[in-house]
């Protein structure tokens, strides 16, 4: 069974496009920072995830943050491993490929695969009964208007297979592409996982600033049994 939400004593923060941090009493994790303000606590253990090394997931100012930070650590997908603005010294560093599991102290984290590039994240966090995020990263429905049928029938079995394989996983909170740009299509893939994997929350993302999605997908599915966050700005709070 999920744990209430009520009692997960969790804070996100939407930082920009499919960036986020997320709080708890002892933990402060960074989900594909790109762009955007991010407010360090002082005294918490920082960990940093990079699924892939698209610039709108990535972006090398983060290695920037251990000059203040110096006990920080990097969970970065294994395509990352090669990008020339890696730092010299990388102890800290973590390179992972899908289906790879790591633990920090009690911080447990799992990687699945994508249906673009890199990886998607699972965490759990050692929070009341243990709380399990997973942030997608590309992981998601690619459903492009205009492709060949023969593209858009692939893209929806390789999504399909992917989500299969993390259907036993218990999931509470979900970071997922809600993204515009799919058009009619934009939450066929958070629908679908919503469906499959049934999250207690979906924190929607990867829509830019497209909010008005965002408040399109919380009216869609106001029935669900999932809450959706409905984001409306950058640096927005969460409790949980």
């Amino acid at each position: 069974m999920n744990a209430p939400l009520e009692k997960l004593e969790l804070r996100i923060e939407y930082i920009h496009h499919s960036g986020f941090t997320v709080e708890t009493d002892r933990d402060f994790l960074v989900f594909d920072y790109y762009q955007g303000q991010v407010q360090f606590p002082s005294n918490k253990r920082i960990t940093v995830f990079s699924s892939h090394v698209h610039p709108d997931h990535y972006n090398p100012e983060i290695f920037q943050w251990q000059s203040q930070y110096p006990d920080i650590h990097y969970i970065l997908s294994s395509d990352i491993q090669g990008h020339p603005q890696l730092p010299q010294v990388q102890e800290n560093l973590i390179f992972l490929s899908p289906y790879e599991e790591v633990h920090r102290d009690d911080l447990k984290i799992r990687t699945y695969g994508s249906t673009d590039v890199g990886i998607s994240f699972l965490v759990e966090l050692d929070v009341k009964e243990g709380i399990h995020l997973f942030h997608a990263g590309d992981l998601n429905w690619w459903h492009w208007w205009g492709e060949p049928q023969e593209d858009i029938l692939w893209a929806e079995k390789m999504f399909k297979e992917e989500i299969a394989k993390i259907k036993e996983e218990r999931i509470d909170i979900a970071f997922f592409p809600v993204d515009p740009r799919l058009e009619q299509y934009y939450s066929i893939g958070a629908e679908y996982f919503i469906q499959e994997i049934n999250p207690q929350v979906l924190v929607p993302m990867h829509f830019g600033e497209d909010y008005k999605s965002i408040q399109s997908f919380v009216e869609k599915m106001a029935s669900s049994s999932t809450e959706i966050l409905g984001i409306t700005q950058s640096n927005q709070h969460f409790a949980i």
